[in-house]
């Protein structure tokens, strides 16, 4: 996996708002290895894209800390993930990321134009040993250990215009770009009222969303025949990335959302916190037996040789 990765130079990019539907300015900035994704609120709040952060998965990934909020970030997460972009400092000059065209795309630009820069610290690949599933019945996800990371997903809606869409990639940087960048962000027209009512789609429109009538998209066209699901998958990308880490495994999918990823993201956390005490808990074990056993051999036992400590 290599060496850690920031962007070079300072670029910026404006639009506005997907839900708040206000004019907002987009900064991104090189950042020293082992910071991650780190957004700066409009006040100078700094706060961490983790799972620990996440406030809100209500049409969209929202952080939060000190009482302040960041909302719609997976886009440019999932263009940071797939280039392999592991620390950069995103200033947003207000609540919510710029929608643009409602797909990762103008990120992906965005993030090239900055261009990369290795750091001199290892990345840490999160490699999967055992199973993960979250969610039941018809909404689910789950990750097995593979040596690539594969996304295979299964979207089925009644709506005549999505149907059962299915569809699997071993997710590279160019597979990203070419197969799911640009995807776009997706509305039924009949849910467009409550969601504003709600706080939600006040800055959608046919520029950055496709949006479902009865029968038909009201955009002229879609950028693929399957597009609602790949834009799924784009979305899953950058909630995974919530882990900070380049992940090895593959993931199955069905009528998953921003929620059901952040709580895919929890259980890999808890599990991978679990396993990680159980390696350190099995050599101190190990090492303890045999220091007893030693120390009627060494003086002071293994604590005393050099290379050693227990």
């Amino acid at each position: 996996m290599g060496y850690q990765r920031t962007i070079r130079r300072t670029v910026s990019v404006e639009g506005i708002g997907l839900h708040s539907g206000e004019p907002v300015k987009l900064t991104l900035s090189p950042a020293a290895a082992d910071t991650g994704i780190l957004f700066r609120a409009a006040d100078g709040t700094l706060i961490p894209a983790d799972i620990d952060h996440v406030v809100d998965g209500r049409a969209a990934t929202t952080l939060g800390a000190f009482g302040v909020r960041v909302r719609t970030i997976e886009h440019l997460m999932a263009a940071a993930a797939a280039l392999g972009i592991d620390n950069l400092v995103a200033d947003v000059s207000a609540e919510e990321i710029p929608a643009l065209d409602g797909s990762a795309r103008p990120f992906v630009d965005l993030l090239y134009s900055a261009d990369a820069v290795t750091l001199p610290v290892p990345r840490r690949p999160l490699s999967i040993r055992e199973p993960v599933r979250v969610g039941d019945g018809n909404r689910w996800l789950e990750i097995t250990p593979s040596d690539v990371f594969r996304i295979t997903y299964t979207l089925d809606n009644p709506h005549p215009v999505v149907g059962c869409q299915v569809v699997s990639l071993e997710v590279s940087e160019s597979v990203f770009v070419d197969e799911l960048a640009s995807a776009r962000t997706y509305g039924f027209l009949k849910d467009v009222a409550a969601m504003r009512k709600n706080g939600l789609a006040r800055g959608g429109s046919l520029d950055n969303a496709v949006v479902v009538g009865k029968r038909s998209v009201l955009n002229d066209s879609l950028r693929f025949e399957d597009e609602f699901v790949r834009h799924k998958m784009l979305d899953l990308v950058g909630d995974l990335w919530l882990l900070g880490r380049p992940l090895m495994g593959h993931i199955t999918a069905r009528n998953a959302g921003h929620a059901l990823n952040h709580e895919l993201v929890s259980a890999m956390t808890v599990a991978l916190v679990a396993e990680r005490r159980q390696r350190v808990a099995r050599p101190q074990a190990r090492a303890g037996s045999l220091s007893g056993h030693l120390e009627r051999l060494v003086p002071g036992g293994l604590s005393s040789q050099p290379g050693i400590a227990l």
